[in-house]
């Protein structure tokens, strides 16, 4: 057997792995996840479901596998968003309504007893809740020109972003969703704390 064999079969089974995965995407955004049979994701990208077992045994290993290629796309390098680059995600995620639309059906069905996706979203809030109060924190400081701490404003941040992406999925033509999330962060005031604002000098 010559050497590269097996090093080419590790790649060719990697890009089969993604395939699926954006196959997976696909499927699940027009029939959400218990809609969404492996039989029908195989279809899609020409395999039986017997060789699609080969690479996720199970419908729960696909689904974390989902998860986990869409927070990718979301990651930000330092780990440490900013206010800045939040309004920024949410002009990309108007750019890429079939992957909005996949992460808004799992998050809806989640929320049921028993759904395989429920741990992933509750640990996943928790830590985007800590991500952006540590990001209010470092553009305000400990309290915003509102009144409220960081803390306390975080969980709103949070639903205003997961909101607009339901209202715009439902009618992308009368919600403008970077628009409207630009709007939100107007109403947490100006920053006092930034010395590189012009309108608020330090």
């Amino acid at each position: 057997m010559p050497y590269g064999d097996p090093m080419n079969a590790r790649v060719r089974s990697e890009e089969r792995r993604a395939e699926i995965v954006r196959a997976a995407l696909e499927v699940i955004a027009e029939r959400g996840y218990r809609g969404a049979s492996l039989a029908a994701v195989a279809e899609r990208v020409g395999l039986t479901q017997q060789g699609l077992l080969h690479h996720f045994p199970t419908k729960e290993a696909l689904l974390v596998a989902v998860l986990k290629e869409r927070d990718q796309w979301d990651a930000v390098p330092d780990t440490q968003w900013r206010i800045d680059l939040l309004a920024s995600l949410v002009e990309y995620n108007a750019m890429r309504p079939g992957i909005i639309q996949t992460f808004s059906a799992l998050l809806g069905e989640s929320v049921t007893d028993g759904h395989p996706a429920r741990g992933y979203f509750t640990e996943r809030y928790a830590q985007v809740r800590e991500s952006m109060a540590a990001a209010l924190r470092a553009e305000y400081g400990d309290r915003l020109p509102n009144g409220l701490t960081p803390e306390r404003t975080a969980p709103l941040l949070v639903a205003v972003m997961d909101g607009l992406q339901y209202q715009w999925l439902l009618d992308p033509e009368s919600v403008d969703m970077p628009g409207a999330f630009r709007d939100f962060l107007s109403l947490l005031g100006e920053n006092p704390a930034n010395p590189e604002n012009p309108e608020n000098p330090a």
